[in-house]
């Protein structure tokens, strides 16, 4: 029988003169006063008040302490202590907490008893427990445990959890290992130390996927990919993807899976991709579901790379967690380069290495050069879920590679395993890290640890020299000024490179350059001619390389080059600089046009290589490259230009383009395997330079008979961007209008590839529509996504794409402020437009900011975005 609730336990409100919007600084950690041995939890399930019980199991570690446990829309039921009712003397209850007096807790071990009541069917933050569709559902990462029962809900507090969940609904899941279950109840045991983070529980009627995968010393690990019912035909993917992992992961890491089940669910309503919660995955259904009808060969692709992520979170964040917030890309660096070498050997190694570069400078680079620039490890935050950035992930990733390339494969392998024994059970921080590499190693990281505490992307400069056979390079690196840090030490960069003879013979294969100085010299001798650089292979260090080069030497690299991505590099910046140049009224550039021709005709290569050399810069990218040269992009010129130098390649090379749009047609069964996703990947790229000639004909036919999402989706952002796509809109919604992931790309297909003038008109009318259930965060996405993602189109003279965002940014922030500040990040580019561009986006930053009741996570990136630039 649980305790009556007196009026005392009414939670204190917050005192005006508190700093809702402080900043939790890094150089204030200290360490929680508290072991917790062990963590039993009770739930009583009800849409509208959940009871959870819980019991701690305390040993104090610093006398005198008191206790404060996080606590946010709790209502208190019971406290007991040893069994025993507190009283309102020996504890404080505010709207963010529940804080026990030292003079209330003993000196040694203690049990401490909660009971609170929640309502999961009205917290629309998806943080915490949650309900979609009717089914009970938890997200705790970064500080949702909070959400749920009274805790220290910090991730340097680890303990084994036990947990008991009481509900009709026919399948219960938590974490760990099931150990007893009946009508209406089921009890769950987690072996393993975790922080809250990592916290999950599912309630629902949900279908099984099973499967099975017998590790490397012979255990058998039951598999699980739970669904609504009949969504188990599209789990076959997803099953094999995390029977691969578990398997890559034994064979590349030597790590072997610790439970004897694994459950992934697939929700529909989820803030985030996926979360690798201990044993019990919970997936954004978007990266679980797929059938050749339904999914592109993108989204195969990134639901084998999502679930090789999470599961390879079991070691790299599950076992070994991070200390405190500011150190999360300890976990999500190296688990997200964990991940993309995964998929480098499942796939194509130089494609996916390229695919990577292209987000990177896409998400990553653009961030370090605005406002919102942070370090990979930050020293301050206001709100912890507004750090989820591709700094943190992408850039972090980054810097696992270069230490890999530093110390060699051999090394880092004998590293890692000391990383996995010395940590194994904690929770680690970046010196932790740091340090086993040099102790496993031998070398001295204090000047790379720069990479993890400084802003901003690294810019590059070469001269070059040739005298008596004697070839030298002197790099001078420096790194623009961010927000909080102006001044940037030189860091330590890893600089892979060849050297080409004029005849397209490499001379010197690669090899590593360490630069270390602010300016440093390296000498080539021995030549018999002056040869041709070729730099930065394999994009070996998250920089900007600046080196003058012409036309004719990048069409020779793109031509002869051994590395794939300089390769492929030098295509891209062909292509570049003609975009930028015709932007300016230029025509396109013969040495581009030629060196497409030639790329085109030569069949040895790749399909998927051939593909993305094809694809010409985005607009997003050409706006920031005329930034950097000290132009004012104008979006709809740069539009305007993209779709002159579209229609020249066409028109160029329309014969070889139709020979190689029949030639990559795959016949037979859709297969998502990389060979058959490269040939359609090209006979699409091609296509989409055809119907600059021919309006979409081929295109409207493509559409009427293709048999898999890829090729029916691809040919439709090809009617719509002819503006003849209204009768194959409607024909797709019209089959597809009751799948739900399938409406999220009807949705953003048609902004992404809409007109500029229209873009925001289109917006309105797709959100008006009874199918924009916006309160379904991809829904929203894909919509929101849309938009942003047509450059010339949000960006457009009017102010209306701002205007739309904005107005849906603070509808959004009131019911998921989540999901709301992390699409703001659009506005991140607006100082770099005309005055009248910039006028119109600051006036919808002041308007969000004003709105009485914006959430902290909104505050927070709405006050970054507006600082003016470092």
């Amino acid at each position: 029988m649980t305790d009556p609730a007196p009026a005392t336990l009414a939670p204190e409100p917050l005192p005006p003169e508190t700093p809702a919007a402080a900043p939790i600084l890094l150089a204030a950690y200290t360490p929680y006063p508290f072991r917790l041995d062990q963590v039993s939890l009770r739930f009583q399930l009800d849409p509208e008040a959940t009871r959870v019980h819980t019991r701690l199991a305390v040993t104090p570690l610093t006398p005198g302490a008191g206790m404060h446990l996080d606590g946010e829309a709790l209502k208190l039921i019971a406290l007991r202590l040893d069994g025993v009712a507190l009283s309102p003397a020996d504890y404080r209850l505010t709207e963010t907490g529940l804080t026990l007096h030292a003079a209330a807790l003993p000196e040694g071990p203690f049990v401490l008893e909660t009971e609170v009541e929640i309502a999961p069917a009205a917290n629309t933050a998806l943080e915490g427990l949650y309900m979609s569709n009717g089914m009970y559902c938890t997200q705790c990462e970064a500080e949702g445990f909070r959400k749920i029962t009274y805790y220290p809900d910090r991730p340097d507090v680890m303990a084994r959890f036990e947990v008991r969940i009481e509900g009709p609904q026919p399948v219960l899941l938590s974490n760990g290992n099931p150990t007893a279950s009946g009508a209406g109840w089921a009890e769950w045991s987690d072996p393993w130390p975790k922080p809250a983070y990592l916290f999950a529980l599912v309630a629902g009627d949900l279908r099984a996927y099973p499967g099975q995968f017998t590790t490397a010393s012979g255990r058998e690990v039951a598999l699980n990919i739970w669904v609504r019912p009949g969504d188990e035909p599209r789990c076959a993917f997803a099953m094999g993807a995390l029977q691969r992992s578990m398997a890559w992961d034994e064979r590349a890491y030597g790590r072997e899976y610790d439970l004897d089940i694994f459950n992934i669910v697939a929700v529909d309503d989820f803030n985030m991709g996926a979360m690798e919660n201990k044993g019990l995955n919970i997936f954004n259904s978007k990266w679980v579901l797929a059938s050749a009808d339904t999914a592109t060969d993108f989204d195969f692709e990134r639901i084998e790379g999502i679930i090789a992520h999470e599961y390879f979170h079991n070691w790299t964040g599950n076992r070994i967690t991070c200390r405190d917030w500011f150190q999360l890309c300890l976990k999500e660096g190296l688990t997200v380069y964990r991940d993309q070498q995964f998929t480098a050997e499942m796939r194509s190694a130089p494609v996916k290495r390229i695919e990577d570069v292209m987000t990177l400078r896409a998400r990553q680079f653009r961030e370090d050069q605005g406002p919102l620039a942070h370090a990979v490890r930050p020293d301050s935050y206001v709100e912890i879920n507004n750090f989820y950035t591709a700094t943190v992930y992408e850039k972090g990733a980054e810097i696992i590679g270069m230490l890999k390339l530093l110390v060699g494969d051999d090394l880092y392998r004998k590293a890692l395993d000391l990383y996995f024994e010395r940590h194994d059970g904690e929770a680690a921080t970046i010196e932790d890290w740091l340090k086993v590499f040099e102790d496993a190693t031998g070398r001295d990281l204090a000047q790379f640890k720069r990479w993890y505490t400084d802003a901003g992307t690294p810019r590059l400069t070469v001269e070059e020299a040739y005298e008596a056979g004697t070839y030298s390079l002197t790099f001078t690196q420096s790194t623009p000024p961010t927000p909080g840090q102006t001044e940037k030490p030189a860091r330590v960069i890893p600089i892979a490179m060849g050297l080409l003879s004029p005849n397209g013979d490499e001379v010197l294969p690669t090899q590593v350059l360490e630069m270390t100085e602010a300016q440093q010299r390296f000498d080539f001798p021995g030549l018999a001619s002056r040869p041709i650089p070729s730099l930065l292979r394999g994009f070996s260090a998250p920089v900007v390389l600046e080196r003058p080069s012409t036309a004719a030497e990048r069409a020779f690299l793109l031509a002869h080059d051994t590395d794939p991505f300089t390769r492929w590099e030098a295509g891209r910046q062909l292509a570049r600089s003609a975009l930028m140049a015709m932007v300016g009224g230029a025509d396109p550039e013969a040495e581009h046009l030629a060196a497409i021709g030639r790329l085109l005709a030569d069949e040895s290569l790749d399909p998927a290589f051939r593909a993305l050399c094809l694809r010409l810069p985005g607009e997003e990218e050409i706006a920031q490259a005329l930034f950097e040269a000290g132009q004012t992009p104008d979006p709809d010129a740069i539009h305007g230009a993209r779709g002159r130098l579209l229609r020249a390649m066409a028109g160029a090379h329309e014969e070889v383009l139709m020979a190689t749009y029949t030639a990559m047609a795959v016949p037979g069964d859709y297969l998502p395997d990389a060979a058959s996703a490269g040939k359609r990947a090209l006979r699409l790229a091609a296509l989409v330079l055809l119907t600059r000639l021919d309006a979409g004909a081929r295109a409207q036919k493509l559409f009427d008979a293709a048999d898999n999402m890829t090729e029916s989706l691809g040919a439709l952002a090809c009617l719509v961007e002819a503006g003849a796509a209204e009768t194959a809109l409607a024909a797709f919604k019209n089959r597809w209008q009751h799948d739900r992931l399938v409406m999220d790309k009807w949705f953003t297909v048609q902004l992404a590839s809409a007109a500029p003038y229209a873009a925001a008109k289109r917006a309105e009318a797709l959100a008006a529509l009874p199918e924009f259930d916006w309160k379904n965060p991809n829904r929203f996405r894909a919509l929101m996504g849309g938009l942003s993602g047509n450059h010339a189109g949000f960006h457009h003279r009017s102010g209306a794409g701002y205007r739309f965002y904005a107005d849906w940014l603070i509808k959004m922030d009131a019911h998921n402020p989540q999901t709301a500040a992390r699409m703001s990040t659009v506005f991140e580019t607006w100082q770099r437009y005309d005055p009248a561009r910039q006028a119109l986006a600051q006036a919808e930053l002041a308007r969000i900011r004003a709105v009485p009741g914006l959430s902290r996570d909104m505050g927070e990136m709405v006050d970054r975005l507006a600082k003016p630039r470092a």
